[in-house]
């Protein structure tokens, strides 16, 4: 079964940054999209942005598009999502989930989710 495993997230000043990591494990990693989510207390859960194992142009949702960047390294199929400029409204649980083929950025099209990890803005 298809493990993800997200790490990094903290408490950080408003204008700081941040770097999460989502580690996948448990199949192949090709034709996989690995995706961020988050959700704020009382808030339903929005994409972040998604980024296909195949490589190619990542895909951010506008609210934190030039802000967030998401890379991976393949080889040891990780996931990153790298925060700048946070602010106190990106105060959320973080997300990664993953889904073969398509890479959407919504999250009832994602099965696999990992535990999430926490980041807050203060």
């Amino acid at each position: 079964d298809v493990q993800l495993v997200e790490s990094g997230g903290t408490t950080v000043q408003a204008g700081g940054s941040l770097n999460l990591s989502c580690k996948y494990s448990g199949g192949s990693y090709s034709g996989v999209c690995m995706a961020w989510f988050r959700q704020a207390p009382g808030k339903e859960r929005e994409g972040v942005g998604v980024i296909g194992s195949g490589g190619g142009t990542p895909h951010y949702a506008d609210a934190i598009k030039g802000r967030f960047t998401i890379s991976q390294d393949i080889a040891n199929t990780t996931v990153y999502l790298q925060m700048n400029s946070l602010q106190p409204e990106d105060t959320a649980m973080y997300y990664c989930a993953q889904r073969r083929v398509v890479c959407y950025l919504k999250p009832e099209y994602y099965d696999d989710w990992g535990q999430g990890t926490q980041v807050t803005v203060s």
